[in-house]
């Protein structure tokens, strides 16, 4: 994967050091990453491991990991305090006794986020080596939603170089994790990925995409995304919104000439709000392959700290990328 141009997070982080906490400190992609990190000063990486495994491991791989941090849950000084803090966010729940507690936090992705939970991490990032919902259900669990947010939510951002020499970027929410959002779900998801896409630089343009350009055809699913853009646009009033939009009418001024004329958005459209995640995860990995687009993601939005999955078929590059993202939503 080539690297997006990450120089203004980079910068940020610099102003502003962070820790970052990866579950599967053996892992040699995690190792080769938080090789890389360490030879900046910007993010530190907190590996989870037996120590005595993952140094070897990397001097196996040929990693320099001097500096990191490699915490061990079944050595771990505050491992009680851990305890007891977990207890009191699984209180009333059947996980929530001390037995069970001490069972649970040996799993490296439930330890990791508590580290999170406690603040010796100001960030994680795992799914190397196991799914999504092994990173999100510990997170929804433990940091869980923001005040104001009632799902966790994700986001692709897709860059490729553009004809004038600057890269092209668009967001795509939600690609990963909701199947079937709701009206009221998609305006949730449309306003987490505005804040992601102005973190990339993007100046949101925001279509809700359908088999429909407003109005040209029916159905519950052209309904809903009519509706949900309506509410969107009572929500977010200085980002601009349409929808619902075919993506031809989104993104070619042409085609928008002709079905919307009047649209400020259709033609120019680059933030796509998808209506489940059969169409978006479709989407975003069409643009990936045939249109040449680097996807980076998903990106975890609506969590209380920044959380990230990676795929298990990813690289190197990709981990070190997705640690400064992730590090960058703080």
């Amino acid at each position: 994967m080539a690297m997006y141009g990450f120089g203004p997070m980079i910068d940020q982080l610099k102003k502003n050091p962070k820790t970052i906490v990866f579950t599967e400190g053996c892992d040699p992609r995690i190792l080769e990453a938080a090789s890389r990190l360490l030879a900046s000063s910007f993010l530190t990486p907190i590996l989870v491991g037996n120590e005595e495994e993952v140094l070897k491991a990397a001097e196996d791989a040929g990693y320099n990991i001097r500096g990191a941090q490699i915490i061990d849950s079944n050595h771990y000084d505050r491992f009680d305090e851990m305890v007891d803090k977990f207890c009191e966010l699984r209180a009333g729940k059947k996980e929530g006794t001390p037995e069970k507690a001490r069972e649970i936090l040996t799993q490296p992705n439930y330890f990791g986020t508590m580290l999170v939970a406690m603040g010796v991490a100001d960030a994680l990032l795992g799914g190397a080596t196991y799914s999504t919902s092994d990173t999100v259900r510990p997170a929804l669990q433990l940091i869980k939603t923001k005040p104001n947010n009632s799902i966790v939510s994700s986001c692709f951002i897709l860059v490729r170089p553009g004809a004038t020499g600057e890269n092209e970027v668009l967001a795509m929410g939600d690609c990963a994790i909701n199947i079937a959002p709701s009206e009221d779900e998609l305006v949730e998801i449309c306003g987490e990925t505005i804040e992601c896409a102005k973190i990339f630089g993007i100046d949101p343009k925001v279509a809700f995409l359908s088999y429909s350009t407003l109005g040209s055809g029916k159905g519950d699913s052209v309904e809903k995304m009519r509706n949900a853009a309506a509410k969107a646009k009572a929500e977010f009033p200085d980002t601009p919104i349409e929808g619902e939009l075919q993506f031809d009418a989104a993104v070619s001024p042409r085609v928008a000439r002709t079905k919307c004329p009047d649209s400020k958005v259709a033609g120019h459209a680059n933030t796509f709000i998808f209506p489940d995640i059969n169409s978006g995860n479709m989407g975003y990995k069409i643009a990936q392959r045939m249109g040449n687009f680097e996807a980076y993601g998903p990106i975890l939005l609506g969590l209380n700290a920044p959380i990230n999955d990676l795929s298990r078929g990813c690289n190197a590059i990709e981990v070190y990328s997705m640690a400064i993202i992730t590090a960058a939503l703080v």
